[in-house]
């Protein structure tokens, strides 16, 4: 009989700073996005801690009185995780832990956590594993003092390496046999994509979390694993598909976040070599979502560091069900109608004028407007095709049927 387990979760606080760099309409955005992230990581969130300064504390990140507050707050509820929205030193680290007596996790090092989780392949793995120790390398500190010659007296006198030595050099070899590893991975991905001919590539890129994988498995018929949760997708699923009578190829990549650090952009630029090698960009946005627009922002900064920003490229708008505008008070003379307050109408004019008429309103789950989708879809891919085979167009017709 297969025993029923009950998941516990993670009592965690979040701790967040406005400065020069976020206001705080950002600071409470980028901490819901923290929230988001702990819970899919399996945390639950107690508390929020924001304090207003001009840069953050070089030693503690906060000031000693917010943190006295945090250090209260943990010892009365017996919080076990203690989160930081951006990446700490890790001097900052090191310190805030002897403080708070609990375990502190940035968000560089609460990505990485999920990452673990999901990673599905040895390929993901060996990725997910690099990042991981490129990390904790500079974090490492003494756990065990059997090597330690600087502490002396009988017994003490060990082969001349400290333990931080020894610690950093199994690390510094592990990266080196990952890397090499991840270098013969790549090889074989090259292989495999050389071999899949010349049809054309279509990759799917957004923002984590907007349904990427939900239209994946819309058009492909297949079944990628789609949840509400951040990072469902890590390993990139390659899809052979077929609209009227069109072959090309689709692929499922790996989401893409703010504040995403460097070292997971470098060790995933190997996922990411799919969406260099694509011939048609699909960037999923999820409309519903208050702040898309500073969405879309991040994932083309990301698109222009691996430069794939020029690539042809459609918008798709995507949770279209569940688009709700903030409502507007006509008679407040005082109140400005902005962006928020747009129906999905006016989203439409705005973006298809900006897109140059490349832009799509989807919803995915609830199949609405798949049919235009799926003709926009051919239509861009039947160009390339028919650049690439010109002497063939009279196999596919202009339009779907």
């Amino acid at each position: 009989m297969i025993e029923a387990k009950s998941l516990t979760l993670e009592k965690t606080v979040l701790v967040g700073i406005i400065d020069s760099q976020q206001d705080a309409f950002h600071s409470k955005e980028y901490l819901d996005e923290l929230a988001f992230l702990t819970r899919t990581a399996g945390g639950i969130v107690l508390k929020r801690f924001v304090q207003k300064m001009q840069i953050s504390n070089p030693k503690t990140f906060i000031g000693s009185g917010k943190m006295a507050e945090v250090v209260s707050y943990v010892n009365e509820k017996e919080v076990t995780t203690v989160v930081f929205d951006d990446e700490l030193t890790p001097a900052q680290q090191r310190n805030i832990e002897k403080i708070l007596r609990c375990k502190i996790l940035d968000r560089t090092g609460l990505i990485l956590d999920i990452f673990a989780q999901r990673a599905q392949t040895s390929y993901a793995r060996t990725q997910v594993e690099l990042a991981q120790y490129e990390y904790l390398l500079p974090r490492l500190k003494g756990l065990w003092t059997h090597l330690e010659r600087q502490r002396g007296g009988i017994g003490m006198r060990g082969p001349g390496e400290t333990e931080i030595e020894t610690d950093r050099r199994i690390v510094r070899d592990k990266i080196s046999i990952l890397k090499k590893k991840l270098i013969t991975i790549d090889k074989q991905m090259s292989t495999q994509r050389s071999n899949r001919g010349a049809l054309v590539r279509v990759a799917l890129v957004g923002y984590t979390n907007v349904g990427k994988s939900t239209l994946m498995n819309l058009i492909s018929k297949s079944e990628v694993f789609a949840e509400n949760k951040l990072f469902a997708t890590l390993d990139t699923t390659v899809r052979k598909v077929v609209i009227g009578n069109l072959p090309f190829l689709l692929s499922d990549t790996v989401g893409f976040i703010r504040k995403l650090p460097t070292q997971l952009v470098e060790s995933f630029k190997s996922t990411l070599d799919e969406v260099q090698e694509a011939d048609l960009l699909l960037h999923v946005v999820d409309i519903s979502h208050p702040n898309f627009e500073e969405h879309i922002k991040s994932v083309n900064e990301i698109l222009s560091e691996i430069k794939s920003i020029n690539k042809p490229t459609l918008m798709v708008f995507n949770k279209i069900d569940t688009y709700q505008a903030e409502p507007w008070d006509q008679t407040d003379l005082l109140a400005k109608r902005n962006s928020k307050h747009y129906c999905l109408n006016e989203w439409q004019n705005t973006w298809m004028h900006r897109v140059n008429e490349r832009a799509l309103f989807i919803s995915a789950l609830k199949k609405e407007n798949l049919k235009e989708f799926l003709e926009k879809v051919y239509a861009e891919t039947r160009k390339i095709h028919v650049t690439r085979f010109p002497y063939n167009h009279f196999l596919y017709p202009e339009g779907l049927e």
